[in-house]
């Protein structure tokens, strides 16, 4: 006989997004349990670089944009908050990053940038040669244009993930890991309840909610499906590296897809591929070889850094690159998922609207742009 479970709320999927949200339901004095195929936080949140950079991500000052802007200004609130609740540091950075250009697309892209942001009143500086080197000494001198972002941040992303767990196991979130969930079992546009294989003698155990939200970045698409949800959610793997460099770089330098993320005790995380290989999170030659290549034309001292270590993580995309967020056709599922390379970036915007719909339901902030049936 199945073991059963209920809560006000269950939450799918462990990563930085389904545990921020658990975390502000938890504040709401909800009973919220989280399920994670794995380890909490394992996933994509791990993987990342952790850059929290509404200017550089979404360049252009559109809608995104200014979802993308609103979750930046959310973060250095959301991380004194999660730092006093946790009791634990998450290497939180405000010093901004450089954009840099070294080929004609780059420098194109760069130009574009600037004089966008330039017009809606962004602070965005263009930078003397002279400028850069006094900036972060040692970049590459074929660099032909460079841009400040002096209100970018960056977090190290597995601190802050193992923080946000742990601020809403204090407050009473139950986590289960390796509880991967296997059903969900809709009945009358609701859904019922969902069974997961809680390793419990090889026995599923049947959750029961009030409300579900699903929150498993790239493996929404075929849990969705077992509720008769079409969400158009794909693998995207980003290879990453790990170097120890002599000092420790002050910012964030970017060119392109291609990025070095300063960590502390002089750690330098650089990045990435942009690869549909599937659930394949193997690392490559191939892979390895094209962010070095692209790193080093920027910051030829890369090649003087010891490797420390490399891995691979899978982005949940959609078609067009934002996240589904809101009600699904199922009156107590909500979705909060696919956000692509966005998902640091996002989580406290996301944790606020979602935990909003659920305890008011409506928004302050619209998620018409990123409603789940957009895609028909």
């Amino acid at each position: 006989m199945d073991n059963s479970s209920t809560a006000d709320v269950v939450v799918i999927g462990g990563g930085l997004i389904g545990s921020s949200i658990a975390l502000r339901l938890a504040q709401a004095r909800l009973r919220v349990m989280v399920l994670d195929r794995g380890e909490p936080g394992a996933e994509a949140s791990s993987a990342a670089a952790g850059m929290i950079a509404s200017q550089s991500e979404a360049p252009e000052p559109d809608a995104f944009f200014s979802f993308c802007a609103a979750s930046h200004a959310l973060y250095p609130g959301f991380i004194s908050e999660v730092e006093e609740l946790s009791g634990q540091q998450v290497d939180f950075r405000r010093e901004g990053s450089l954009l840099v250009a070294v080929e004609e697309k780059q420098v194109a892209e760069l130009e574009k940038l600037f004089w966008t942001q330039t017009r809606a009143g962004l602070p965005v500086e263009r930078l003397t040669p002279a400028d850069l080197q006094n900036k972060m000494p040692g970049l590459s001198s074929e660099i032909r244009l460079a841009l400040g972002i002096s209100e970018d941040y960056w977090v190290d992303n597995e601190k802050l993930t193992r923080a946000v767990i742990e601020a809403a196991q204090r407050l009473g979130v139950k986590f289960h890991a390796h509880c991967p969930v296997e059903e969900l079992k809709a009945r009358e546009n609701r859904v019922e309840a969902i069974h997961a294989n809680s390793g419990h003698g090889g026995g599923k155990t049947a959750f029961t909610a009030g409300c579900f939200v699903l929150a498993v970045g790239c493996w929404s698409e075929a849990l969705a499906a077992q509720a008769g949800l079409a969400l158009p959610v794909q693998p995207c793997r980003g290879q990453m590296m790990e170097f120890e460099s002599a000092r420790e770089l002050p910012y964030v330098v970017r060119a392109g897809t291609t990025y070095l993320v300063p960590r502390a005790a002089r750690r330098v995380v650089v990045g990435t591929t942009v690869e549909y290989a599937g659930f394949d999170k193997a690392v490559t030659a191939g892979g390895l070889q094209s962010i070095l290549e692209g790193a080093v034309r920027f910051a030829p001292f890369l090649k003087d850094c010891a490797f420390r270590r490399a891995w691979a993580g899978l982005r949940p995309d959609t078609p067009d690159h934002r996240p589904i967020l809101g009600y699904s056709r199922l009156q107590n599922l909500i979705l909060a998922t696919g956000h692509f390379r966005h998902g640091i970036l996002l989580a406290p915007v996301t944790a606020q609207h979602i935990s909003e719909l659920i305890l008011a339901h409506s928004t302050s902030l619209s998620l018409e742009a990123y409603r789940p049936t957009r895609f028909g």
